[in-house]
C-alpha cells in the first residue's frame, strides 16, 4: 500500500506507476488506485475517477468501487495506491508493506499503519518505509496503545561493507561456496526443481563444518553475531538503497540460510528454523525489517494445553491420529494415515532419545514441552525428505506448529511415563 498526500497525488502516482511498468516491460506487477469522487488535474485539465483508472486485467472493463477490495485480494494486483480511502477499516491480511508519503498524526497514524497487522499463516513481518513522518511522532502516536514500544537506531550504510570484509576474513565460508549457493537460489522459477534444496544444503555444509571445528565459543559467538548483523542490516538497507554489488546480495542470501546451523556448545536457546526451511522458496526481493518495530507485551505467547487427562490418545488404535484430525479440521489440509505415520516416527525417535527421556522424568508436561521443542525441530529437519509437505508447513507456519506440537509433546511425555509391561512365562 502506498499512502499518498491527496487524491491528486494518488492519481499522479497511478499514472507514474503505469508509465514506469510499461517502459520496463513488467508483466507481473499491477497497481490499483483508490480515491473518492472525481479528481481534476489543474496542470492538464483532465479528470479522473477511480473506476476509470482501474481497468480489469481480465475483462478490460472498469473495476467498480465495491469490487476493488476483492480484486486487490487476487493474484492479479500487488499494489494499492490510496488517499484517505482504505486507510481505515480495510481488512486485507495479505497486506504486509506500506510506503508513506503523507503526514500522519495521532490516531490516524495508528489506524493507517495498523492496516498491516492482520495475520495470515506464512506472512512476512510488516515493512513500513516512511518518507514524511519522524520516528518520534510515530512513537507518540502508538505509545498510548502499547505497553512497550521499541525504536531502532538509524542504520549506517557503511557498516555493511565493513561487516562483509570482517566476515570474509574469518574464512568460515569460501567465495565459491557463496556463488554456487546463489546460482541455485536465484534460478528462474521455471527451472527450479525439488533437488535444489539438497544442492543448496551441500554448499552450506562446508561452512557449518568449519564453524563447528572452531574450539573457541567466543569466536563462534562473534562470527554468528556479525553474520546476523549483516543479514539484518542488508535486509533493511536494500529496501532504500539500490545496491549494484551482486556480492552483497549473494552473501545476504547465503548468510541468512547459514545462520540457523551455527550453534554454540553452551547455547541452550531455541534455534529459529523458520528461515532454514525457506530454502525451497526462491525470492529475488526481500521485504522484512523496518525502522520501527512495535510489540504489545507478550502478545505472541500461546498457552499449551494444561489438562493431560488420562494420558491416552483419543484413538488408541491409531496413535497420533488426533494430530491429523486437528490439522485437517483447522487448516483445511487433507493429511492421511500415511502422514500420521510420519508423526509416529518422530515420536518413536523422541521416546528413545536419552535427553528427551531425562527431560520427561524431571519435569511436568508444560516444562517438558518447552525443553524438547528444539529437539523436535531437529528431528523434523532430519526427516524433511520423508515428508516435505508436513515439515515445511510445520516450520514455516507458527499456528500450524502450535496446533501439532502440544499433541506430539503430550504423546511423547505419556509414552515415556507409561508403565512398562513385563513378559510373563508359564
Amino acid at each position: 500500500m502506498v499512502v499518498t498526500a491527496s487524491r491528486l497525488h494518488a492519481v499522479r502516482f497511478k499514472l507514474a506507476f503505469d508509465r514506469y511498468i510499461a517502459e520496463n516491460g513488467y508483466t507481473d506487477v499491477r497497481p490499483l488506485v483508490a480515491f473518492s469522487g472525481t479528481v481534476r488535474d489543474p496542470e492538464t485539465g483532465l479528470e479522473y475517477t477511480e473506476p476509470g483508472m482501474n481497468l480489469d486485467v481480465v475483462t478490460g472493463k472498469p473495476i467498480g468501487e465495491s469490487q476493488l477490495p476483492k480484486r486487490f485480494e487476487s493474484m492479479d494486483y500487488q499494489i494499492l495506491l490510496v488517499a484517505n480511502k482504505y486507510q481505515t477499516g480495510f481488512d486485507e491480511p495479505l497486506l504486509h508493506a506500506m510506503y508513506v508519503d503523507k503526514r500522519l498524526d495521532g490516531v490516524q497514524a495508528v489506524q493507517t499503519l495498523s492496516r498491516l497487522n492482520r495475520m495470515i499463516p506464512g506472512k512476512d513481518a510488516p515493512f513500513v518505509l516512511d518518507f514524511v513522518n519522524e520516528s518520534e511522532d510515530i512513537f507518540r502516536a502508538f505509545k498510548p496503545y502499547y505497553d512497550k514500544t521499541g525504536l531502532r537506531q538509524p542504520s549506517d550504510p557503511s557498516q555493511l561493507e565493513r561487516l562483509k570484509h570482517e566476515l570474509n576474513q574469518e574464512q568460515i565460508y569460501r567465495r565459491t561456496e557463496v556463488e554456487s549457493f546463489a546460482q541455485v537460489f536465484y534460478k528462474p522459477k521455471e527451472k527450479q526443481s525439488p533437488a535444489d534444496h539438497a544442492e543448496m544444503q551441500k554448499h552450506l555444509q562446508p561452512a557449518v563444518d568449519r564453524f563447528n571445528a572452531l574450539e573457541d565459543d567466543d569466536g563462534k559467538q562473534e562470527f554468528r553475531d556479525k553474520l546476523s548483523g549483516y543479514v539484518q542490516l542488508y535486509s533493511f538497507l536494500s529496501q532504500i538503497i539500490p545496491y549494484g554489488d551482486p556480492e552483497l546480495e549473494m552473501l545476504y542470501s547465503f548468510g541468512r540460510f547459514l545462520l540457523p546451523y551455527l550453534r554454540l556448545s553452551r547455547d541452550n536457546t531455541p534455534i529459529n528454523f523458520f528461515d532454514e526451511v525457506e530454502l525451497q522458496y526462491y525470492r529475488l526481493e526481500r521485504i522484512y525489517s523496518g525502522p520501527i518495530d512495535l510489540q504489545q507485551g507478550d502478545a505472541e505467547g500461546v498457552k499449551s494445553p494444561t489438562e493431560v487427562g488420562t494420558g491416552k490418545a483419543k484413538d488408541e488404535g491409531a496413535p497420533l491420529s488426533e494430530i491429523i484430525s486437528v490439522l485437517n479440521e483447522r487448516f483445511g489440509t487433507s493429511f492421511t494415515d500415511e502422514d500420521r505415520l510420519f508423526f509416529q516416527q518422530i515420536k518413536e525417535k523422541a521416546v528413545h532419545n536419552e535427553q528427551v527421556i531425562q527431560t520427561a522424568l524431571a519435569n511436568p508436561l508444560d516444562k517438558f514441552a518447552l525443553g524438547i521443542r528444539k529437539l523436535i525441530d531437529d528431528f523434523m529437519i532430519e526427516r524433511m525428505e520423508q515428508n516435505d509437505e508436513i515439515v515445511t508447513r510445520y516450520m514455516a507456519d507458527r499456528e500450524f506448529q502450535g496446533a501439532a506440537f502440544p499433541i506430539l509433546a503430550r504423546e511423547i511425555f505419556d509414552a515415556i511415563h507409561a508403565p512398562k509391561t513385563a513378559a510373563i512365562s508359564d
